[in-house]
């Protein structure tokens, strides 16, 4: 990347070894008829390599020329991996163009006699950039133009019209080609065809294959996620392994949502944020080989959504270093018969202490009343192993508790009554639903469509969570990070009282330790 900024910069402004400003002055007081010429290359995409190849041919080509007619090139400016055809997008160096054109000079100072294009849909694309453009060429008389059509007259009677055709005609292709490529690319996802330009994470160079040490990183991230990873969590994870981008940089937060949130884990298509569909309304499944399950890909995409607000975004909570830092509760009675009931955090013990962490209440100067202290070690075994028990207790039932889903019916309905309305809207004889009357109905089914495909999902995850939560229980749960150790105890747990167990030496007491079921509701 480095390189290709590199040669931009050099492809930019006035070229090596050109004669200074007074020398050129001095040049064409010598020789008149001398033309000082500015060179003007863009390219819309700088294709997958990112050399910037495309915009040093189109310079290069340009040198040639100017050199046949003894032209002197005093100044290049280059817009690469920028559309011309798109109005979000600020050509910068085409901006300079117009200035400098108006200006009748360079930044530096050189005169402009004329402009070098390799064509003419390389300085525009639109009307308003070729009317721009061309005020600002004829705001000074006897300039030159020259691209792969040879020298034009920019001054001729008519030819604004016909710029203005050329670029209608240019715009007309553009769009046939934006429409041939979006039809290309459905119909090859209808048939199940890979359409990525790079190499996906997971899959080998053919995209259909599997690369199995990413693979599995895929497949267990999705897991650990519906277990109640964080993705940031999973981002250090892929880090630490080393693990990189098909196109070589180091994965980001944002980076591993895409993957796991991408359809083709499971072997579906999705273009605009929608699945690709058969005529039966089924998903598409691809050639490729899948990495994981429909229902575990419905099931990682809807905890993703759910988090941070519904956005995916992380929400910057608190990250804990010990286990049940604000889960335990300090159980002391004062005096006055009131329970403190105040959090208790985590610290480190002393060194010369067998365990290496404890909790503590907090001082009573931050509003605690620093009566309750349990050592760490004993205490966190005592949580996880009464929640391991309570997880192992419920597991046989939560698959069966999680009905079929109820509203498969309704979508059935809906998807039918859409059918029936593009029928009737398609038949000429029905004179009842006219465009009017199709357009009206349409984005209700649609949007009615839309919320049960939203409630099937989330009923998969529920689902796939079910299915997770059955295995074995302990052994899933030392395996966790301490995210979701920490996500599965508040899952299960409301709170841990720890009742004071007096001063001295004293074995540990679990009975001290009251854990406060959450409820079913």
């Amino acid at each position: 990347m480095e390189k290709r900024e590199e040669l931009v910069s050099r492809l930019r402004g006035v070229p090596e070894g050109t004669p200074s400003v007074d020398e050129v002055r001095a040049m064409l007081a010598t020789d008149p008829t001398l033309k000082c010429v500015v060179c003007y290359a863009r390219i819309s995409f700088d294709g997958r390599v990112k050399d910037a190849h495309g915009i040093e041919d189109q310079h290069r080509e340009m040198g040639e020329h100017a050199r046949a007619f003894n032209w002197l090139v005093v100044y290049r400016y280059t817009d690469n991996d920028k559309s011309a055809s798109k109005e979000s997008v600020v050509r910068d160096d085409f901006e300079q163009l117009i200035s400098d054109l108006r200006a009748g000079h360079t930044p530096e100072g050189y005169p402009i006699h004329g402009v070098m294009a390799v064509n003419d849909d390389r300085l525009y694309r639109r009307p308003s950039d070729w009317e721009r453009y061309l005020k600002a060429f004829t705001a000074h008389e006897g300039r030159v133009y020259h691209d792969s059509n040879g020298m034009q007259d920019l001054y001729a009677e008519g030819f604004e019209i016909k710029g203005l055709v050329g670029v209608a005609m240019s715009l007309s292709e553009t769009r046939k080609k934006q429409r041939r490529s979006r039809n290309s690319h459905r119909n090859r996802a209808i048939r199940g065809l890979a359409v990525s330009a790079w190499r996906p994470f997971g899959w080998e160079d053919d995209k259909i294959t599997l690369r199995p040490e990413e693979a599995d990183a895929v497949r267990q991230a999705v897991k650990d996620v519906i277990a109640g990873a964080s993705i940031s969590e999973i981002t250090r994870q892929w880090k630490a392994t080393g693990f990189i981008t098909s196109r070589g940089n180091p994965f980001q937060y944002q980076t591993v949502k895409q993957v796991l949130m991408n359809p083709r884990l499971c072997g579906y298509r999705e273009i605009k944020g929608e699945l690709v569909r058969d005529g039966d309304d089924k998903p598409v499944v691809g050639t490729w080989e899948a990495i994981v399950t429909p229902k575990d890909w419905y099931a990682v995409t809807t905890v993703i959504r759910e988090r941070g607000r519904g956005s995916g975004v992380p929400t910057g909570g608190l990250v804990h270093k010990y286990l049940l830092t604000g889960i335990l509760r300090c159980g002391n009675v004062s005096e006055d018969g009131t329970v403190c009931n105040n959090k208790m955090i985590g610290i480190k013990a002393n060194d010369w202490l067998k365990y290496k962490h404890a909790y503590m209440c907090k001082k009573t100067v931050d509003g605690g009343c620093n009566k309750t202290y349990k050592r760490g070690d004993e205490t966190d075994r005592f949580v996880v192993d009464v929640v391991i028990a309570k997880l192992e207790k419920d597991a046989a039932s939560r698959s069966r508790d999680v009905p079929d889903w109820d509203k498969a019916d309704a979508l059935e309905r809906a998807l039918r009554s859409r059918k029936e309305l593009e029928r009737r809207w398609h038949d000429d004889e029905d004179t009842d639903i006219d465009d009017e009357a199709f357009f009206r109905n349409l984005p209700v089914i649609e949007r009615r469509i839309k919320e049960l495909r939203t409630d099937q999902a989330k009923h998969e995850a529920l689902k796939a969570e079910a299915e997770a939560a059955e295995g074995d229980i302990a052994a899933s749960f030392q395996g966790k990070t301490l995210t979701q150790k920490r996500k599965a105890i508040k899952d299960a747990l409301v709170a841990v009282v720890a009742v004071p167990g007096g001063k001295g030496n004293k074995a540990f007491d679990y009975e001290l330790l009251k854990p406060v079921w959450r409820t079913s509701e």
